[in-house]
């Protein structure tokens, strides 16, 4: 913890370095590390602690390359000659503990060097994201000319009681569910400053103490961890400047604090609160740098919307009348200059309020600011129309889908920073148009591979500490297979989860009512929405049986289960499920359909009825053709049925585009407008009032507006054809680009009179495909091509 100069060029280094994983020593992947895994002594292995460990290392030149494995649990942040390297280990299980392969040369020199580490275990407190053992580190070099550098008790370690979690009662304040983990507070008075630094004296540090030999996936038969390569990139950290100072009680505040030039004094014996506005919602480290302050007590609350006595957020930009409630860090002084807060783990805020009480000593807020801190996604797709208000939508979807998406995808980067398959499904698609990036996708269908419980399902969530069980989000994570098949060439892959999947349709059929030929009572948790007449996000028929939803899913999901299986040459599988498919969808249809109301009834007792259930019977096919569109039509305009959220509306879209009525999609979006005229920088969970106020899920017309409105699909498995249909509605121009696995793909189109269009394509050379505007068909290929129709 340097002075702010030296940490404004460390973090420039953590971006530029990324682990290589072909320069992984085959040797480690194969056999026992000849590192140990350490810890602290005399201490509780599964209480909450914080740990710094050390390790001086004497090196005659500098090398070219010096290769290291890291981990730890729960989590650690590596220093190599006080400069921050990088942070881990990337979210995983006991089953699949993953390390960091990570070249320290460039921070290396000859003569004395010292790599350090913090290591922290939150215990009781962790994050229900976060699986755990018991307090560990590792750190094993690649080959012998890096050995000198592994974990064993030639390490140093001190346990840091400058920490305390803080914080814990979040959910009971805020009155929700939230599990992301305490706030830490920390008493400078206490802390070992300096200590990730060369010269730093250790003598009084204990002797670290070897608890297991690490081993990867295959070998041991005691295992603590099990060992994986990161099959994901390192997490990105940019600077962050601070936007704006909103107000200040007990001392005036301009926006001169902000810009890391002008110090801010507050006198002894003062209390001062300042709300500091990012005019966007964020997730970063946030950082502070103290000067002077011994006896003040510093509060730092984080939010992403400030609240009115009655508890509502209204409009986001308006703080008038409003207080923040949040997740909170407390930093206590001492007296010291320059000292550095920086929590140990990311916050999510558009606002931070700083409460100060400061004592017999005045203090000096040097400098605020803040690292944002995610997966490395690049946006390489584009969408713009003569619509302007569309770019608002692009904008702040692709920064919501951003904001979820760190070593697993988030469904809230707020409140949980937990990784469902509803939320996952949606963001993989998102993430594959607007990137072309699939190892994050690639990653969760591995997750969620790696949670299956005994009966066969997948968890809900996972990484989780907790057990959480939803089956329609099993049936998720096969369509979500399904998407990555359609969109990536990775057969092996996907042909290893074929058993898994076969695990899940099983489980549900199982569960079928042979009297109904529906899903008969289902255990465990049948969420499909957070519509207000769901009680639990459920439907009628979810848990107690013959939910028309839920049987037609599953339908939709045999469907594409059946694709899959005809691809891998398992045609008597592919058979059944073609089959069981078509007898549950006449089912449902004939004992669900309500012919007065013109709709699909939640069950066949037809006393409830949903746009949910109507939507999966146009997806699936189950009703008739010829009955498609005046399905439609009431499920957009009949408001007797309880709504789909945001969340549910993909689902609406996807059902418009089966029925033809893709040119609807553009008047649907007043939803995302609504959000943004209130205020909102990211799009929510659901409609006001709301929980999360950045939601991926709602982050849908990232993926439409190339995949509807500008009407790029793939048209078979691995992308290796295209289907180009545009849905433009009411708007006259669109042009869109996205990556292909083969290059790029760019479409242009304009209106020609009422029904004609003008279209300018690019594809990648070998790409081929069908242009499509109003039944009729155009022949693509390779390269620009011009149409006009």
């Amino acid at each position: 913890m340097k002075l702010i100069s030296s940490v404004v060029l460390l973090f420039v280094s953590v971006c530029s370095f990324a682990q290589d994983v072909k320069k992984i020593n085959p040797a480690l992947l194969n056999d026992y590390w000849n590192a140990s895994w350490v810890t602290c002594p005399d201490v509780a292995p599964r209480d909450y602690g914080v740990y710094h460990f050390r390790k001086n290392l004497k090196l005659a030149e500098k090398p070219a390359s010096f290769i290291v494995h890291v981990s730890a649990d729960n989590r650690y942040r590596l220093f190599v000659n006080g400069a921050a390297v990088c942070s881990g280990p990337a979210r995983g299980d006991l089953y699949n503990w993953y390390f960091e392969t990570i070249d320290i040369a460039p921070y290396l020199k000859a003569g004395d060097n010292t790599i350090a580490a913090l290591v922290w275990n939150m215990g009781v407190y962790a994050p229900v994201a976060q699986v755990t053992n018991q307090t560990g580190f590792v750190l094993q070099g690649n080959t012998s000319a890096e050995h000198a550098a592994n974990t064993n008790d030639s390490w140093k370690v001190f346990h840091d009681t400058a920490y305390k979690p803080c914080s814990t009662d979040n959910g009971a304040r805020l009155r929700t569910y939230m599990v992301i983990g305490p706030g830490d507070e920390v008493n400078a008075a206490a802390y070992p400053w300096g200590w990730e630094q060369p010269g730093y004296a250790d003598t009084m540090w204990a002797k670290a103490k070897r608890i297991a030999s690490p081993v990867p996936s295959g070998i041991g038969s005691d295992n603590l961890w099990t060992l994986e390569p990161r099959n994901i990139p390192l997490m990105r950290e940019t600077m962050q400047r601070i936007s704006n100072v909103r107000r200040a009680t007990g001392i005036a505040v301009s926006n001169e604090l902000l810009d890391g030039k002008h110090a801010l004094t507050i006198p002894a014996d003062t209390t001062v609160s300042i709300l500091l506005d990012q005019s966007f919602n964020t997730v970063a480290y946030p950082e502070f740098v103290i000067s002077k302050g011994k006896g003040a007590n510093v509060k730092i609350t984080y939010a992403e919307a400030l609240f009115a006595k009655d508890g509502s957020k209204g409009n986001r930009n308006i703080v008038n009348d409003k207080e923040i409630k949040g997740n909170y860090d407390v930093f206590l002084p001492d007296g010291q200059e320059k000292r550095h807060f920086r929590p140990l783990w990311q916050r999510t805020y558009r606002f931070i309020q700083l409460d100060i009480k400061t004592g017999k000593e005045p203090l000096v807020i040097d400098d605020v600011f803040g690292y944002t801190n995610g997966y490395p996604f690049e946006a390489k797709a584009s969408f713009t129309s003569n619509d302007e208000s569309l770019q608002d939508i692009w904008d702040i979807g692709w920064r919501t889908a951003l904001l979820c998406a760190g070593e697993t995808y988030f469904d809230c980067p707020y409140y949980e920073q937990l990784q469902y398959e509803g939320d996952t499904r949606i963001q993989s698609l998102i993430s594959l148009y607007v990137t072309g990036d699939d190892r994050l996708m690639r990653k969760a269908i591995l997750d969620f591979y790696h949670s299956r419980v005994p009966e066969g399902l997948t968890q809900g969530r996972y990484p989780s500490s907790r057990l959480q069980v939803i089956p329609p989000f099993s049936l998720f994570w096969v369509s979500m297979l399904h998407d990555y098949w359609m969109h990536r060439k990775d057969q092996q892959f996907v042909s290893e989860m074929l058993i898994p999947v076969m695990g899940v349709l099983d489980w549900f059929e199982k569960h079928i009512d042979k009297k109904r030929n529906m899903l008969g009572p289902m255990k465990w948790w049948s969420f499909v929405d957070w519509n207000k007449a769901f009680p639990g996000g459920t439907p009628d028929g979810a848990m107690d049986g013959n939910s028309a939803i839920i049987t037609l899913q599953y339908v939709n999901t045999l469907q594409q289960a059946a694709e899959l299986f005809s691809f891998f040459g398992r045609t008597n599988d592919a058979l059944h499920y073609k089959q069981l498919a078509d007898q549950l969808s006449r089912s449902t249809y004939a004992q669900c359909f309500d012919v007065k109301k013109g709709v699909m009834a939640n069950t066949p007792l037809k006393k409830t009825f949903s746009q949910h259930a109507s939507i999966l019977a146009v997806l699936t096919g189950a009703v008739p053709q010829a009955e498609t569109k005046n399905l439609m039509n009431k499920i957009l305009y009949d408001t007797s049925l309880s709504q789909a959220t945001f969340y549910y509306r993909f689902y609406l879209n996807r059902a418009l585009k089966k029925a033809g009525m893709a040119d609807l999609y553009y008047s649907q979006l007043t939803p995302w407008r609504g959000m943004i005229a209130n205020g909102l920088t990211t799009f929510a969970e659901e409609p006001d009032p709301t929980r999360s106020d950045c939601h991926a899920w709602s982050s849908s017309p990232n993926y439409d507006f190339l995949a509807t409105i500008c009407g790029i699909v793939p048209a078979s498995p691995g992308f290796s054809t295209v289907r180009i249909e545009p849905a433009l509605g009411e708007l006259k121009e669109a042009k869109g680009n996205m990556p292909h696995p083969d290059g790029e793909i760019k479409v242009a189109l304009t209106r020609k009179g009422k029904d004609g269009i003008e279209a300018e394509i690019s594809l990648p050379a070998k790409l081929k495909g069908d242009f499509i505007w109003k039944g009729k068909a155009v022949k693509l290929n390779g390269g620009l091509q011009k149409i006009s129709l």
